[in-house]
């Protein structure tokens, strides 16, 4: 008797769910390989060209990625990575896609050999939560009260940029900035149990406090952190106005000192010249009692909200303000308003009715400044001056200017992961090369699958050092094994000294960087790896 089918039996091809994974990881991996290059301090620069023919010099991967034309969705995936880690830790972002790369290559390894994605995928899990206690164990807990601790971490950030032999200059002064606008917060027992609004420290800081102005001319020799507020433009002197007062009493308003408008839709119809002497008699007379009203209100410097509806000041109105010594610096952005009113502590005045002593702010200086490029309007000796911080950039050429300014945001990024967790560890792919060895024995007590996809996960991590010795056009294969030797001996903070082309300890070489860059970048390039391993097929919407 023959034995009945069992019923809906069917052969399912699982080909095309394969062929898609591998598709994703294929076009991951393209995008990691083509910033590889760029790591380290050795590493090369790209030049990014884009369709208006701008053209940007950079070797700092979320640059790079954020310009780049990417078609294939899992290649984004590496992109809002790399953006990822640029915003959680400020640094590591060549670094976090690499090694993302690198996960994926020994992913599709394991594939061809008939691991299943869900396995490997937790188990990369497993192994990354592992790699953060190691990573925890292997560093170095510093006090914020060191200086000279965290202008070295700052200085390592600055090594592999444009701008590295300005790194004695632009280190101390990335620190200062961020010491300056620090705040006290709750403070976390250990930096596994921190949560929102607090640190391992008791120290948070908002970047935001720190302002970044760029202006063309001089070099980066001439960069500065000024001790108040510095505006990218001169004072509005058209009509005589002053350029220079002591004893300043500031107010930022948000109206405009011009005659009002119609609406877009209507029009005033003038018949006769008398009507026409009228309107310009009434729009003097409006002006006018404006002006006098800022006058009695004891106020001398202007500092003027840009209009996009009417032109904030006007010919007319600037020539009152001079005739009453009042400086005016106009056209001041929108997005800076916060933090003018932060630094003058004072408020922004949206009617001139409201033009009271108590929304001044004062300050011992306001002057038009004479610089190589241009000149800028400086306001000095601010009187209750808020947690802020002004960081003025100069450059020879737009392309050096616009490095310099990327670079001091990453080195402004470092000192603040330390003081949110302040605990540094080496350099030079030394705890990459640590966290193999440490992940590869403990693979050995895992069982089944887990294991293989353990000591994949830690074959990974040697790619970091590997591209330090290969972008520094040393001997990959010779370096890297001699550096697995020193950490099989215990040297655990031996690492690649690019500039010596030798294994040494690479503390000794002042080479530190924030156990939060390092630990972020691992997190992040797991989950992202993870992501890709789960997608089996893609599907189109209209």
């Amino acid at each position: 008797m023959a034995t009945p089918s069992i019923k809906h039996e069917t052969f399912k091809d699982d080909r095309h769910k394969g062929d898609v994974r591998i598709a994703n990881m294929n076009a991951a991996k393209a995008v990691a390989d083509a910033i590889r290059t760029s790591l380290g301090p050795r590493g090369m620069d790209k030049m990014v060209c884009a369709a208006n023919g701008e053209v940007t010099i950079t070797n700092d991967g979320a640059t790079i990625l954020k310009t780049m034309e990417v078609l294939s969705p899992a290649a984004k995936m590496l992109v809002e990575l790399s953006k990822s880690q640029d915003i959680n830790a400020g640094d590591g972002t060549t670094s976090v896609t690499v090694l993302a790369g690198a996960l994926l290559n020994k992913c599709m390894q394991l594939i061809d050999k008939g691991v299943h994605p869900t396995v490997i995928s937790d188990a990369m899990d497993v192994a990354c939560q592992k790699a953060c206690v190691i990573l925890t164990s292997l560093a170095t807990p510093i006090d914020l009260n060191d200086r000279d601790s965290l202008i070295k971490s700052a200085a390592t950030s600055l090594s592999s940029k444009v701008v590295s032999q300005h790194a004695s200059l632009l280190a101390p002064m990335a620190v200062d900035c961020v010491l300056k606008v620090s705040e006290d917060c709750k403070k976390a027992e250990s930096p596994s149990q921190m949560t929102a609004g607090s640190s391992a420290s008791g120290k948070r800081v908002d970047l935001t406090n720190v302002r970044i102005v760029k202006k063309l001319g001089g070099t980066i020799d001439d960069t500065e952190m000024i001790q108040g507020l510095v505006f990218d433009q001169k004072a509005s002197n058209s009509s005589g106005g002053l350029t220079k007062i002591a004893g300043a009493k500031i107010a930022l308003i948000q109206f405009c000192l011009s005659p009002p408008k119609t609406d877009l839709e209507n029009t005033v119809m003038v018949a006769n010249y008398e009507g026409m002497d009228r309107v310009i008699r009434e729009e003097r007379n409006y002006i006018l009692t404006m002006v006098k009203k800022i006058k009695a209100s004891g106020c001398n410097v202007l500092l003027i909200q840009k209009s996009i509806l009417r032109d904030a000041v006007t010919d007319l109105s600037s020539h009152y303000l001079a005739k009453a010594k009042i400086m005016v610096v106009r056209d001041v952005e929108r997005d800076d308003i916060d933090f003018i009113t932060k630094t003058l502590n004072c408020l922004p005045i949206a009617h001139i009715d409201n033009m009271r002593q108590e929304k001044f702010g004062h300050a011992d200086l306001v002057e038009e400044c004479s610089l190589s490029g241009g000149k800028i309007v400086k306001i000095t000796g601010i009187q209750n001056i808020g947690r802020t911080a002004t960081v003025l950039v100069r450059g020879s050429n737009k392309l050096v200017l616009e490095e310099a300014d990327r670079s001091l945001h990453d080195a402004l990024c470092v000192v603040r992961c330390l003081l949110q967790q302040p605990y540094l560890i080496a350099g030079g792919g030394a705890p990459e090369m640590e966290l193999s060895r440490q992940l590869q024995a403990w693979a050995r007590t895992c069982v089944g699958m887990e294991s293989y996809c353990v000591r994949a996960f830690a074959e990974a991590l040697e790619v970091i050092p590997y591209t330090l010795a290969e972008n520094a056009g040393l001997n990959p294969i010779e370096i890297v094994t001699e550096l697995r030797n020193h950490h099989a001996n215990g040297n655990q903070h031996h690492g690649i000294n690019v500039r010596k082309g030798t294994v040494t300890n690479i503390l000794d070489e002042n080479v530190v960087q924030p156990l939060q860059v390092s630990t972020s970048a691992m997190t992040l390039a797991t989950e992202c790896v993870r992501m890709i391993l789960k997608i089996d097929d893609i599907v189109m919407t209209r």
